[in-house]
């Protein structure tokens, strides 16, 4: 292969088979299962990457069922987002998160940054109770549950709220040399074309266990706020750089 060649053709690795797209990552009938809760302050101010600050003490702990993803197939994840805010203006920062397939693994990481890893999370209905689980290996790691569908909420509302609230991410690419860093950027980004089907909320709980490398009850839960239940349609936008560590 010619270099001109590479360089026309070279999106992703592998170069002639790639895990990310040049694609409209379009997902349709996401199930979302939000928990928030309240934890450390000071904790929080020790994890999220300046220029982003800290607005509150809540974080909401995620499990994401998408079973018709364009690129992906069929996966389920599971996370943890920050609220923060930017130039004055609040948006979330995306913490850790786990799932359990490779392409958006890879796509998820090398194009937006999203702080990815293989494990195995689930949604699922357990009779009367809507059950999110994360286990890493073999290890239970995080155990949400909420009424199954007690209250409906306004899904106008809530489609606003996704459409409008810019998310926020830490880009890290090493260098080759296995010292340095050849990316570093605070990437933003949006979801676009958002159609909520559903929502609804009921009475939640959250567990969390201590794991080594899946460290989610760093962030404790101090008091658990509310559930969100809902479906919706939507597009994962491409992001842009906001903040270059190694230029800025």
């Amino acid at each position: 292969m010619k270099i001109n060649e590479i360089k026309q053709n070279a999106f992703a690795m592998p170069l002639t088979s790639p895990s990310a797209l040049q694609i409209d990552y379009r997902f349709v009938d996401r199930e979302y299962f939000i928990i928030s809760y309240e934890t450390d302050y000071d904790v929080l101010q020790e994890i999220v990457p300046e220029p982003l600050k800290v607005i509150s003490n809540i974080v909401k702990f995620e499990f994401m069922r998408m079973p018709d993803a364009h690129g992906f197939g069929s996966f389920t994840e599971a996370g943890q987002v920050i609220e923060v805010e930017f130039e004055g203006k609040p948006g979330t920062y995306s913490h850790m998160m786990f799932l359990d397939d490779l392409a958006p693994i890879a796509a998820g990481r090398e194009i937006w940054g999203f702080p990815k890893k293989y494990a195995s999370p689930k949604l699922e209905i357990d009779v009367d109770t809507l059950l999110g689980t994360l286990r890493y290996n073999s290890v239970p790691v995080a155990i949400g549950t909420m009424g199954f569908k007690y209250k409906t909420l306004d899904a106008e509302a809530v489609q606003q709220s996704l459409t409008n609230t810019p998310n926020y991410l830490l880009k890290i690419i090493p260098h080759a040399n296995g010292k340095d860093m050849s990316i570093c950027q605070l990437v933003r980004y949006f979801l676009k074309d958002v159609t909520v089907k559903g929502a609804w909320t009921g009475p939640s709980d959250l567990q969390l266990f201590s794991h080594a490398l899946a460290p989610v009850a760093k962030l404790p839960v101090r008091k658990v706020i509310s559930g969100t239940h809902l479906v919706a349609d939507l597009t994962l936008g491409f992001g842009e750089v906001v903040y270059d560590y190694l230029v800025d």
